[in-house]
């Protein structure tokens, strides 16, 4: 099917003020740089002065796509004094002056079906600079709602010459299995990683709370040649016969199953000359008997050779996993220093609430991570492993399992009902199994961190002077009961839901219909976006986003939902953490509630009278790391200490988590934040978007 090209070029080319570049001053990567650090050395911008940060441009994104956007999760990049970003419901690349916000060039393609239909929509995470090398000037290169890589000249936005086919690559070909290039349900948000003239993509699908086959298209990862675009190499996450890992797959179950891809960011060691994938599960995130074993490599840390795509080593983090705790982001690269030796780290941030650090050369482990048994199921047909791996060091950064001791205790009135809801549900520990979801109980099992997380794409930042990574994590439950589909609609043995008295059991969805991995707006919300937007406002019945249902991205930032105990969150707060871990020693040196109290929960007349400590807000926050300080946004929207609706980004001391300054925003943070100098002036720069409030770039400058 023909594909439909859309480009504007609002300027010729980029007006360049011409500067020396200092250390630090550029933003571009993703994560700031190949290590995935999202750290800076700037040091402009201080705890005496943040607090008078004030705005210095903003740009909207509602006319770059069909419909405006309210999820606008990108982290833009500056080099050479212009700002990138994809943006909008279209996914459009934008060049922007750095220093007035001013578009320079668009570029957008209309996909037609192939993009309307894509499983990973809207304006995903972002793009990728490549600098250019023999002569080749630079480009941007992303990847669009449809799974095509179109690289751009940096300098004008048009298409790039001799890159693949008019500057495209289709995604949906060279993929080692037959993906239709319409319907083939494969696509991604997360950006490519380019290093040593090679561009690395990823795959992401649908979330699998309810697949409608065990048949599944496969998250196979690739490196291209970034002058041409030829396909270099190919990965398979689910290995072929012959290949290492094959034999981890029961009757043969490798032959039909898909997902196991990479849906979140990678990162690269360039002296090593390793790729860093988190792979997701494979398909079915909450029931496995379709793929008996341990099935290499779901939820996986693999390091492959960047030039030949040839697996070095792996680490898995979870066996057959049931749960949907595929590895959500970006490991993060750090040299650190353990009882005096040095080792070449790399720290995989999860959704379970560990901090897994291996020897990034060997995949070894840092500290002792036990094989542990954990209990069987009894789900019928499901397979179960014996042990899963338990990290003894550092401690989990967010609570793990469920307890009576988690419940809402404000009041001895609201700690009795949270009980009482409580004993519809299994409870146990992490690693508790799903269980079939029975009208007379249990309705299924919860867990916690919820199957977004704990962590989720957003990752953390590492400050590299120090060897302090800074995570922000949600603390929430996800109920995990399980029914039988209709046999005419799929034929997964068992799926998401809960059983009803009288009626058909009632489906549920983690999240949307579309990214839920990609921790969308959680359901309930208050004045949500407009439905039917994949990676906006989910659907009805989703689980396990913020407590209760709320908070997240575009969301109220209050509580509530199915979890909830007259309209309050039923696990106590705090509901979004930020916590600082020591990677040299593998302890944790702070954690503070991140995001003042929601105005439900200050206003709740349950809690009249009463002191509440600051609960911290759910949503999906990226942190920023600088010389100075650790930078973050709020999530959800609520009345700010000026009067008016919206959060606050926020700055905390690095060495002690004490509040340092924070200013105004109009919508909640849902993007990761970035910095960047130019023309002697550091600029913080955050996408934000929520309920009623569409997605854009804000700017903040001093004075």
């Amino acid at each position: 099917m023909p594909i439909l090209l859309l480009a504007a070029l609002a300027g010729a080319t980029a007006g360049l003020r011409g500067q020396s570049r200092k250390k630090g001053a550029e933003w571009a990567t993703y994560g700031g740089d190949l290590a995935s650090t999202r750290y800076s050395p700037l040091d402009q911008i201080t705890k005496e002065n943040f607090g008078k940060l004030e705005i210095a441009w903003r740009f909207k994104t509602d006319a770059l796509g069909p419909r405006p956007e309210f999820n606008f999760q990108a982290t833009p990049l500056m080099v050479d004094g212009i700002v990138y970003t994809t943006a909008g419901t279209r996914r459009a690349v934008v060049a922007l002056d750095a220093v007035t916000g001013e578009m320079k060039w668009m570029h957008s393609e209309v996909e037609g079906k192939r993009g309307d239909g894509a499983p990973r929509l809207l304006s995903g995470r972002g793009l990728a600079y490549w600098p250019g090398s023999n002569g080749q000037g630079a480009r941007i290169v992303y990847v669009t709602p449809g799974y095509q890589m179109v690289a751009l000249d940096a300098k004008t936005g048009a298409l790039a010459a001799g890159f693949g086919k008019n500057g495209i690559v289709d995604l949906k070909m060279e993929d080692d299995q037959p993906v239709d290039p319409v319907t083939g349900e494969i696509g991604l948000h997360a950006t490519p990683i380019i290093a040593k003239d090679i561009i690395v993509v990823g795959a992401a699908h649908l979330e699998g709370s309810a697949p409608k086959s065990k048949n599944h298209e496969k998250g196979f990862i690739r490196g291209y040649d970034a002058h041409t675009g030829k396909r270099l190499w190919i990965f398979h996450t689910i290995p072929s016969p012959g290949e290492f890992g094959n034999n981890t797959w029961e009757k043969d179950s490798w032959a039909y199953t898909g997902n196991a891809g990479v849906w979140a960011q990678m990162t690269i060691d360039e002296e090593l000359g390793l790729v860093f994938l988190p792979v997701e599960l494979p398909t079915g995130d909450y029931y496995g008997g379709n793929r008996p074993g341990s099935g290499l490599f779901g939820e996986s840390i693999v390091a492959l050779d960047l030039k030949t795509g040839v697996r070095k080593w792996h680490y898995q983090t979870v066996h057959h996993g049931i749960w949907d705790m595929d590895i959500p982001c970006a490991p993060i690269l750090a040299d650190i220093t353990v009882d005096g030796k040095k080792i070449k780290a790399i720290a995989q941030i999860t959704k379970q609430g560990w901090v897994y650090v291996l020897d990034r050369t060997n995949g070894k482990p840092v500290w002792p991570i036990e094989e542990r048994p954990v209990e069987k199921g009894t789900v019928p047909g499901e397979w179960y492993s014996p042990t899963q791996p338990f990290v003894t060091k550092p401690p989990p950064f967010d609570r793990q399992g469920v307890s009576a001791d988690d419940v809402i205790d404000f009041t001895p009135e609201l700690h009795a009902e949270g009980l009482k809801l409580l004993s519809r549900y299994k409870i146990g520990p992490i690693f508790t199994p799903p269980t079939v979801s029975k009208v007379e109980g249990p309705l299924g099992t919860l867990i916690m961190p919820s199957v977004t997380g704990g962590a989720n794409w957003q990752g953390g930042a590492l400050d590299p002077e120090t060897n302090k990574l800074y995570v922000y994590s949600v603390t929430a439950p996800s109920a995990l009961g399980l029914v039988q589909p209709d046999p005419a609609k799929s034929d997964f043995g068992w799926v998401l839901g809960v059983a009803r008295a009288n009626a058909p059991p009632t489906l549920t969805q983690t999240e949307s219909g579309g990214p839920a991995r990609d921790g969308a707006a959680p359901t309930g919300s208050a004045g949500a976006a407009p439905a039917g937007q994949r990676g906006e406002a989910p659907a009805a019945g989703g689980r396990g986003a913020a407590p209760g249902g709320r908070g997240a991205a575009g969301a109220g930032g209050g509580g509530g939902g199915p979890l909830s105990v007259q309209g309050l969150p039923l696990i106590k707060p705090p509901y979004g953490r930020i916590t600082a871990i020591d990677l040299n020693k593998g302890d944790i040196s702070w954690q503070i509630a991140h995001g003042d109290t929601p105005d439900n929960i200050k206003n709740h007349p349950a809690l009249k009278g009463l002191t509440i400590p600051r609960t911290g807000r759910p949503g999906r926050i990226g942190v920023l790391v600088t010389k100075n300080l650790v930078i973050a946004g709020e999530g959800g929207f609520a009345t700010t200490p000026n009067g008016q609706r919206g959060a606050m980004l926020r700055a905390y001391d690095k060495a002690t988590g004490q509040d340092v300054g924070a200013v105004y925003m109009p919508a909640p943070q849902t993007g990761s934040p970035m910095t960047y100098e130019y023309n002697g002036k550091q600029y913080i720069v955050v996408a934000i978007s929520g309920a009623a409030s569409s997605g854009e770039l804000v700017a903040f400058k001093l004075p």
